[in-house]
């Protein structure tokens, strides 16, 4: 398939991070095969067939994350059962960690299937309990990623039935499957077959500017009778077009109402609220009405909040939290050290994630400069650290500092 991958490198040449090796390679390769006997065939697919997966590993790389970045999947936060879930990767998962508990961002059945299985399904023992969200269509292909998933020990499986974006649309899953339930109950049901774990589905409460409750509640009866007992529900529809997936979190009016009215008419199931919940009283509010509260955007930005959860909704005052942000940062800290020594991972990757942690506060723009600062790589994250909490007009040059600090 050397033609549609050169397409598909072309398209992302806009990207000035694409590796147009890649490129370069695919296209000799395809040059070579037209020139008939001039080269050994195995040789030509040998050379295209290890091109395709380094296209792959960068789409996988860059391409979804730069989806998940950009806030297209909304599958950080669900309270479930006393459960407390954040997560965007599993950097971000640990650091949640600390807090609460973590869950997955969305991963497509065709990078599991097709990639690097490690590197989306690992995770670390503290974040259980878990929930790995799926993106797919095909209920084979969910199938086999649902097993997959339980296999690697996590808790939970969800379909994501509700992200926006074109180009999830052109994948044919996200929330234009909200418009073919009987297709989603087989997934469903595929997946129910294969797995012991719960499999739940994440989904808005209508598509483009239809109003219908009749269509958000057909949705679910027909998708709970295929086995799904948990519906995490945004409370805005999902505009296929015209919309970005930014727009598409803010433009569509929030109407609660209609997931407390799913809450009424299913109430053997589990229906979880989502979109513009940002404070305790919002929280407590909605669980008069649902049995559980997702938090996606705000849970990032501003995790400190999740510290007085266990108090205000369980009654633990003297739950295992960190008494302060900065033992969060400490501990953060040591972990980046680890994934270091582990992996080879930069502290800039795991860093970028816990930026939310000192929002409000003064002092934490220079807080998050000092994190965000490329020249800072080299030193040792403990050395960051410190750095970002020692006042502008005391601290050194940070070129300086990069040349007597010791890296790790």
């Amino acid at each position: 398939p050397i033609e549609p991958a050169i397409a598909v490198a072309e398209f992302l040449l806009y990207d000035e991070e694409f590796p147009r090796s890649v490129l370069r390679c695919l296209k000799e390769c395809r040059n070579a095969a037209l020139s008939a006997g001039s080269v050994n065939e195995d040789h030509v697919r040998n050379a295209a067939d290890a091109e395709l997966d380094a296209l792959i590993g960068w789409l996988e790389e860059r391409t979804i994350h730069r989806i998940i970045d950009e806030g297209m999947h909304e599958s950080l936060t669900h309270l479930v059962d006393g459960c407390h879930r954040i997560g965007s990767g599993i950097h971000a998962s640990f650091f949640a960690a600390e807090v609460h508990l973590p869950a997955t961002e969305m991963v497509t059945t065709g990078a599991l299937i097709h990639g690097d299985v490690p590197r989306h399904l690992q995770y670390n023992e503290q974040e259980h309990p878990v929930a790995l969200q799926l993106g797919g269509s095909e209920p084979a292909d969910l199938a086999r990623c649902a097993a997959l998933g339980e296999s690697w020990g996590y808790d939970e499986i969800n379909l994501n039935c509700g992200c926006p974006s074109e180009r999830v649309q052109r994948g044919a899953f996200g929330a234009c499957l909200m418009a073919e339930p009987r297709l989603v109950a087989d997934c469903v049901k595929a997946m129910v077959d294969v797995v012991g774990v719960p499999v739940t589905v994440k989904h808005r409460i209508g598509i483009d500017k239809s109003e219908s409750y009749e269509f958000v509640r057909d949705f679910v009866g027909v998708v709970s009778d295929a086995g799904c007992r948990t519906f995490i529900v945004h409370a805005r529809n999902a505009w296929l077009k015209g919309l970005s997936p930014k727009a598409n979190r803010e433009v569509p009016p929030l109407r609660y109402a209609v997931v407390h009215r799913l809450k009424q008419d299913f109430p053997h199931l589990t229906i979880v609220v989502n979109g513009g919940i940002t404070t305790t009283a919002q929280v407590s509010d909605q669980l008069h009405h649902v049995d559980g509260v997702m938090l996606g955007r705000e849970a990032y930005h501003n995790p400190w909040w999740l510290a007085s959860w266990d108090a205000d909704f369980y009654g633990d005052a003297d739950s295992d939290v960190a008494a302060t942000r900065e033992q969060v940062e400490a501990r953060m800290c040591d972990y980046m050290v680890q994934e270091r020594a582990a992996s080879g991972t930069p502290w800039s990757a795991i860093a970028r994630h816990m930026l939310g942690l000192r929002h409000g506060l003064a002092g934490s723009r220079r807080w998050r400069q000092v994190w965000s600062d490329h020249r800072l790589k080299a030193m040792n994250p403990h050395d960051v650290m410190a750095l970002a909490h020692t006042p502008a007009h005391e601290s050194a040059e940070p070129d300086k500092l990069i040349h007597c600090e010791t890296p790790i």
